[in-house]
């Protein structure tokens, strides 16, 4: 079918969301005047009256009101949180990052004094700080070592309406903080939950039936168009959005626009890249970024660059711009309608990675991206109708996701996760998977049914991993293969290395095949990462052999905090040198559960659940048929594919593995 040249859009529902415009400091005065301007100004007496009152507050601010970087400082001014910290969590680590630089800006002091922030590899707070960004996870972390969380007076739990594992987590630990400092007479502890949308009846229970303070936002419209018909190609749909837009409308007023995931954004723009380098190409200037959570922090910290004269930007990205990050500029927002979203299933223990539709409350939060410096547009790749048929609110993580790590965490706090008091308490089948896996690894012996962290566990839960990558790293010293390992699971930890280029795709698969290994693609990622370390010109080298540097060097760094921890867990370093079975038997004691063999019709079945699999395209391995292989995960994108492969010793893994697992005799497949 020939695509339409363009696509028509209608009129309809205007929003009054809008949120308070990051801008470089020009001076005080102005600084001033823009947090006087603000909505929650005009309330600020009433609401920290509202503070002081209650020890939990549900704060439900409209976007543009100025929640995130006020609050924090209106209880500061006061110093209400006396001794404390007054510590503030974002989902997201560039919301945390940009964030603290603006309270920081604002308080006109330096990152890492007054104000700082704590995200992953990066933590720029000190002894003087007292109001501190921080992502959901690294809170969760600071509560396994201290579960009272004592250093901090007040807790403010921002975007709650995300509702990441981290964050569900979170709820029920501060919560659980909070009473038990009463009950042990230590100064108490004050905990603000906020966002733009969610379900309030349902959070002001879940706290005691805490009251709610309402705050309005900037009152900059946002008119929303959808299109006329439906669009069977949402990536073709908001390409030509974005050039009639940029056609028709002047210079700087930018454009956001949401895709699903890394691929779909980075071929977005390579596309509008090469078009806007036509020289009939009509319109200003054009520049174009990508924003996703896998890019370095010093390209997504480039988007928030403002644009310069008779430039226009573009800056595609994921719904990690829906919160919190203000990006100035943006007048408006085309929006796809689509998210990535994982769905962990218990019974195969499949993650069907799928894209899907947004709900209604992802909708609204992105069209609020157009209105916060002025009136907006936000284009719909999608119907009214679609729109209507969107569940209202997004299925929280908590509820599809594998849940092992949690159980893991919990237990180090001394919680049991079947008693645990969840905000939404997961399916019973994922519990039960979660801990039957935690006992296979060793991490948990089970009496009376109650699970029980063992030694094992304890330095397994050290680890910001899966905890089967932890249990791979713990078990690397009995095979002499540390320091591979750790570049392995480094690897394993982040997005792709492997850059997708559709355009010189035989010249890619050449470079590839330079890494290439026939003991899988496990000993190809670690022949990539020792090419990549040994070599002083990083980025050349990527470029040449079509890795993605920002990639490797997110791996760089976690390797090194891998190997901290273990320094800390006294494990010595190790080289099994070329020795590769070393590593393929290391790999077992974590892998054992995810095992696939091959059967007569040259098909494969995973140990334990029998579901058909096959070796997916990118593999090394792909094409051959090992009779017994391990895989690091199974994904369903149209078939049920295993990723990262290696091929196993069938008498390694009788071995290694701690359960007696029933393995076709190779002889009768041959």
């Amino acid at each position: 079918m020939k695509r339409p040249p363009q696509i028509t859009f209608s009129n309809n529902i205007k929003s009054k969301r809008l949120y308070h415009p990051h801008t470089a400091r020009p001076n005080f005065n102005a600084i001033e005047n823009q947090r006087k301007s603000l909505p929650i100004y005009k309330v600020r007496k009433r609401l920290l009256m509202e503070v002081e009152k209650n020890d939990t507050l549900i704060l439900i601010g409209e976007t543009g009101s100025g929640k995130t970087t006020q609050i924090p400082q209106y209880i500061h001014e006061l110093k209400m949180e006396a001794d404390g910290i007054i510590g503030i969590t974002q989902p997201r680590r560039v919301a945390a990052i940009t964030v603290a630089q603006r309270v920081a800006q604002e308080l006109g002091c330096g990152l890492g004094d007054e104000v700082g922030y704590c995200v992953r590899f990066e933590d720029t707070t000190s002894q003087r700080t007292k109001i501190k960004y921080l992502t959901d996870g690294m809170l969760l972390r600071e509560a396994m070592i201290d579960p009272s969380l004592k250093a901090y007076s007040f807790i403010i739990l921002d975007e709650a309406h995300e509702r990441t594992i981290h964050t569900d987590i979170l709820f029920g630990i501060v919560k659980d903080a909070q009473k038990k400092r009463v009950s042990t007479n230590l100064k108490p502890l004050k905990i603000i939950v906020m966002s733009a949308t969610m379900d309030v009846d349902h959070f002001s229970k879940y706290f005691d039936d805490a009251p709610v303070v309402y705050i309005e936002g900037r009152q900059y419209p946002v008119e929303v168009r959808y299109t006329i018909e439906p669009q069977d190609d949402y990536n073709f749909t908001c390409l030509v959005t974005i050039f009639q837009i940029h056609k028709e409308e002047p210079p700087k007023h930018d454009i956001l626009v949401f895709l699903t995931g890394q691929e779909e954004i980075e071929a977005m723009t390579a596309r509008v890249r090469a078009i806007a380098k036509d020289p009939h190409c009509p319109g200003p200037s054009l520049k174009v970024y990508p924003l996703y959570a896998a890019l370095a922090a010093s390209k997504q910290l480039e988007v928030f660059h403002p644009s310069s004269q008779n430039t226009r930007r573009v800056i595609i990205s994921t719904n990690i711009a829906e919160t919190s990050v203000t990006i100035s500029g943006i007048r408006f927002v085309i929006d796809s309608g689509m998210v990535k979203q994982k769905m962990h299933h218990s019974s195969t223990g499949l993650d069907v990675l799928k894209v899907q539709r947004i709900s209604q409350a992802q909708a609204w939060q992105r069209t609020g991206r157009a209105g916060r410096e002025a009136s907006g547009v936000c284009y719909r790749a999608y119907t009214k109708a679609d729109f209507d048929s969107m569940s209202k609110t997004s299925t929280p993580e908590i509820l599809r996701s594998n849940l092992s790590n949690v159980i893991l965490q919990l237990l180090v706090l001394k919680i049991n996760c079947a008693t645990f008091d969840f905000l939404d308490k997961p399916p019973k089948d994922l519990i039960v998977e979660g801990i039957e896996q935690l006992r296979l690894l060793g991490a948990i012996n089970m009496v009376d049914d109650i699970p029980h962290l063992t030694a094992l566990g304890k330095d397994m839960a050290l680890f910001p991993l899966d905890p089967k990558f932890s249990k791979i790293i713990l078990s690397a010293n009995e095979y002499g293969c540390l320091e591979e390992v750790l570049s392995i699971i480094a690897i394993l930890s982040g997005e792709s290395v492997f850059v997708n280029n559709l355009v010189k795709r035989e010249e890619a698969a050449a470079a590839k095949s330079k890494f290439a290994s026939s003991y899988g693609d496990h000993v190809t990622l670690l022949n990539i990462y020792r090419g990549y370390n040994s070599t002083t010109t990083k980025q050349a080298w990527c470029y040449e052999n079509y890795l993605s540097s920002r990639n490797l060097e997110y791996a760089t760094k976690v390797r090194k905090q891998l190997g901290d921890i273990c320094r800390k867990c006294n494990i010595p370093m190790s080289t099994c040198g070329q020795n590769f079975d070393k590593i393929r038997q290391c790999l077992i004691t974590g892998f054992f559960m995810n095992l696939a063999e091959l059967q007569r019709d040259k098909k494969y079945l995973t140990i334990g659940t029998r579901q058909t699999v096959t070796i997916h395209p990118s593999s090394v391995l792909h094409g051959s048929l090992p009779h017994l292989v391990l895989y690091t995960e199974l994904v369903q994108t149209g078939k049920c594919f295993m990723r990262y492969v290696t091929p196993v010793d069938p008498e390694w893994v009788q071995r290694i593995s701690p359960v007696n697992l029933k393995l076709c005799d190779i002889k009768t497949i041959e």
